[in-house]
């Protein structure tokens, strides 16, 4: 995401991941959890099946601060920690690494120029790709951003990796911040075109926007106080879904 009045995260410290019982509760009351969140392909996920199958995967997550974590109080309460938490405890006897390479504020194009140096880096069976959110917040050309995306399909056929497309998050209606008011909308419909493009070369797609519309009773919807990047409680509620709807694909 787009990087408003938020501290840079270092790229090349390690952090210390959280143990499960450091792992904030979600409210399923407020934060529906179910698998229906991730649309998949057929076999779209075989080779990260294979990988679960013989006790080990990697999954190397790209894209941009929501990867990073920005917003979250901690480290461990962003995206990326919870979600090998919950795979670990969702998938037992299996080691699951999750690698965190997001940078704040990264465009598609941006993503995929570094993509071929991070598969090759991470080795990882899976890709979490999260995209979109800052080519709207720039208002670039659909266009534009569907080359980057083709070009990065390249790269990833080219790894013989599986891929998860992840889709802008959705806004608070009652947003402020002058950078992100209205965008809703536009979110929306690179949601859709995500969905589309993920459908044509048969990728995993997550619709996180959708999902988000069923956050009513988190605080903001899970937003934090700069309209723009997710709370603990979104974080938390993401990370869940995301974690049930993978590990289902998955055994």
């Amino acid at each position: 995401m787009l990087a408003l009045a938020s501290p840079a995260r270092a790229q090349s410290a390690e952090p210390v991941l959280p143990t499960p019982a450091e792992t904030p509760p979600v409210n399923e009351a407020a934060c529906p959890v179910n698998a229906e969140s991730i649309v998949l392909a057929a076999d779209g996920l075989a080779r990260t099946r294979a990988a679960v199958a013989r006790g080990k995967v990697t999954i190397l997550a790209v894209g941009s601060s929501s990867i990073a974590g920005w917003g979250a109080s901690a480290y461990e309460r962003g995206f990326v920690p919870l979600l090998q938490t919950d795979l670990r405890r969702r998938l037992p006897g299996v080691q699951v690494d999750v690698v965190n390479r997001g940078v704040g504020g990264e465009t598609a194009r941006e993503t995929v120029d570094r993509l071929g140096k991070e598969l090759a880096d991470h080795r990882p069976d899976l890709v979490i790709w999260q995209v979109g959110t800052n080519d709207v917040m720039r208002a670039r050309p659909w266009n534009d951003v569907a080359a980057d995306m083709q070009r990065g399909e390249a790269v990833l056929t080219a790894a013989a990796v599986d891929v998860l497309l992840i889709d802008p998050q959705r806004l608070p209606p009652d947003e402020v911040n002058v950078n992100t008011r209205g965008r809703n909308a536009q979110l929306g419909e690179a949601a859709r075109m995500i969905a589309l493009e993920g459908d044509r070369v048969g990728y995993a797609v997550q619709r996180r926007f959708d999902a988000m519309a069923a956050w009513t009773r988190l605080t903001r919807g899970g937003v934090g106080p700069d309209d723009l990047h997710l709370n603990d409680e979104g974080y938390a509620c993401w990370a869940a879904i995301t974690g049930e709807a993978l590990a289902a694909a998955l055994r």
